[in-house]
């Protein structure tokens, strides 16, 4: 399959982590480092169709057989970060999710059972290697997690109208900022007479980026979800509603974190529709 199609596949969202070089081990710093000079490195939508094209072989290959050497590339202050993308080990982690979602006789129609059983037998031996691992890409379909915002202030807001590729919309900011507001967050949610899942999302959040260097750079992207939003993208605030409804828990005034809430759900309802619709 080509690394480069005019097929663009939507609906996901992602949430990474870029880290400076010094925080790899020598060899492997040695492999980013000459990656990072690469004019043609490959996007997320060619991450994507590498996994499809497995997916739709026979017999299916919910997994890499190897794991991928490619990353995203970014620079904070002048500092080189990557993020890997880890294929491998994101397709065990998504296939134990979906083993965990949905009954075995439907994903007994899409990955048989001795497909799935080979994959977890692999991913158990690795696993015992490999116990520290963990993923520098989380990923959500059909949205964004409203724990993931909280990361996030308006004005680190990245928005480009489409032209002759897609739009993107994202969000960047730097680790100590991101745990700052987390902790910040917690509070205010505690507090509060009632936190929901929030709280217990953000403890989750906060705990994966904790495994990371303290100078990384964390990213919000909306992906796919540019086409599931559609106009209303240019004017999506999301980050900036979410920051207002903690605003107001922190000042004990419920009325208006609901008012900000019912903005952000209205904002998604769309997205929401379109899910069920399909």
């Amino acid at each position: 399959m080509p690394a480069v199609s005019s097929v663009l596949v939507p609906y996901t969202s992602y949430l990474r982590v870029y880290e400076p070089l010094t925080a790899f081990p020598a060899p492997e710093r040695e492999h980013w480092e000459q990656y990072a000079r690469r004019a043609d490195a490959p996007t997320v939508q060619d991450e994507l169709r590498r996994s499809l094209a497995d997916l739709v072989s026979t017999p299916p290959v919910p997994v890499p057989v190897h794991e991928s050497g490619d990353a995203f590339v970014a620079v904070l202050d002048g500092v080189v970060c990557v993020c890997p993308w880890r294929t491998r080990l994101r397709g065990w982690l998504a296939l134990e999710e979906l083993t965990e979602r949905f009954p075995a006789s439907l994903l007994d129609a899409v990955l048989p059972p001795v497909v799935r059983g080979q994959a977890a037998a692999d991913w158990e031996r690795w696993r015992e290697r490999n116990p520290d691992a963990r993923p520098w890409i989380r990923t959500a379909v059909w949205q964004v997690p409203v724990r993931w915002f909280v990361l996030f202030a308006d004005d680190e807001r990245e928005y480009e109208p489409a032209g002759t590729g897609a739009a993107v919309l994202r969000y960047r900011t730097p680790m100590a900022q991101a745990r700052r507001r987390i902790a910040r967050a917690l509070k205010a949610l505690r507090e509060s007479e009632d936190s929901g899942g929030l709280a217990e999302g953000l403890v989750d959040v906060g705990k994966w980026l904790e495994e990371f260097h303290p100078r990384s750079l964390v990213e919000l992207d909306y992906g796919g979800l540019v086409h599931a939003l559609g106009p209303s993208l240019a004017d999506d605030h999301s980050a900036a509603d979410v920051a207002a409804g903690i605003a107001a828990l922190r000042a004990d005034d419920g009325e208006a974190a609901q008012v900000a809430y019912a903005r952000l759900a209205d904002r998604w309802r769309a997205v929401r529709d379109l899910r069920f619709a399909n």
